[in-house]
């Protein structure tokens, strides 16, 4: 099969498009012919070695993708083949092939298609739980959401927008900031032009969010703690600018503000919970209010362009590689 191989840690040059064995499911096991695969940041962290997220060499890319079931082990009951699924968190996307235990797969609703079944899966799951997990939302409380114009950020401003939030959002450029706002953000902060704690402030009669989610991290983190409300709660679910640094525990104290990091594995652990966060993504994007925008699909043989595209934060949405049609 075509796969890209990392056989070493680096930048884009060394994704790899080559000829590798097709692999061979195991008990509980079905092999997947993918559609396509989503791309993530952290394939980006493994691909440079972020010892944070260590990955044995060589290894094949990506965490995400969609296909047609195409042989099921023994003691698999849960798909058959020909059944089309998607999946989240088993290593080897980028490839024509790969096996997935099958209570990790996700019925695909014939509504949906490969490129949407392979860009909601990690994007959707992840906002799901990071707006109904950590935060009771109430309608017009003031939700900050850091890079509102990304892939998570847009599910999570059209989520929090169908609860009745009242969402300020940050970007980097004027064309995101039209981006985030056609998402449903009410105030877009531009934090290269604005300071997002003064203007969130500004925006909350000098009070303070109620929540912020944060998948940016360093550049944030540390400044959260002025922007948030006293008794508010920040969560933190990404890395996009890197480790931030440690915080003092006293800080939280002086305005009873409690932290939480986030990690959508650890809210998949039961195939009860998997179907449950992937049908309420499902029926949110069948109902029309959640969106999955879609905003680049490239040839597998191309991903070192994708992977620039997104490490270099150039991109809005979600980006894809196609595999097969």
């Amino acid at each position: 099969m075509e796969a890209v191989n990392v056989t070493k840690n680096g930048d884009v040059n060394v994704l790899n498009l080559q000829q590798l064995p097709k692999p061979i499911p195991q008990k509980g096991e079905a092999l997947i012919r993918l559609c396509t695969a989503g791309l993530n940041f952290i394939d980006i962290y493994m691909r440079m070695g972020n010892p944070a997220i260590p990955v044995p060499l060589p290894f094949i890319p990506g965490v995400e993708g969609a296909g047609i079931v195409e042989e099921i082990s023994d003691g698999v009951t849960e798909v058959k083949p020909g059944d089309r699924v998607a999946f989240v968190g088993k290593l080897g996307a980028y490839a024509e092939y790969i096996t997935v235990p099958s209570s990790q797969l996700i019925p695909l609703r014939k509504e949906i298609n490969f490129d949407v079944g392979a860009a909601f899966p990690l994007q959707g799951m992840t906002a799901h739980y990071l707006v109904h997990e950590f935060y009771s939302i109430q309608p017009h409380d003031h939700v900050l959401v850091h890079a509102a114009a990304g892939g998570v950020g847009l599910l999570a401003v059209q989520w929090l927008k169908h609860i009745g939030a009242h969402v300020i959002g940050t970007v980097s450029s004027e064309e995101k900031a039209i981006i985030a706002r056609e998402a449903g953000v009410d105030d877009v902060i531009i934090y290269t032009k604005q300071d997002f704690v003064n203007e969130t402030k500004k925006l909350t009669n000098g009070i303070g969010a109620d929540y912020i989610i944060d998948g940016v991290g360093k550049s944030t983190l540390t400044k959260d703690l002025d922007a948030i409300r006293t008794r508010g709660h920040i969560c933190i679910f990404g890395l996009s600018s890197g480790a931030p640094d440690p915080i003092e525990a006293h800080k939280l104290q002086l305005k009873s503000i409690s932290l939480s990091g986030g990690n959508l594995m650890n809210y998949l652990t039961s195939r009860e919970e998997l179907l449950r966060r992937a049908d309420a993504v499902m029926n949110g994007i069948n109902e029309g209010w959640l969106k999955i925008n879609i905003s680049h699909i490239y040839p597998l043989a191309e991903s070192a362009k994708a992977q620039y595209l997104l490490e270099s934060r150039q991109s809005t949405g979600k980006i894809i590689l196609k595999i097969k049609d």
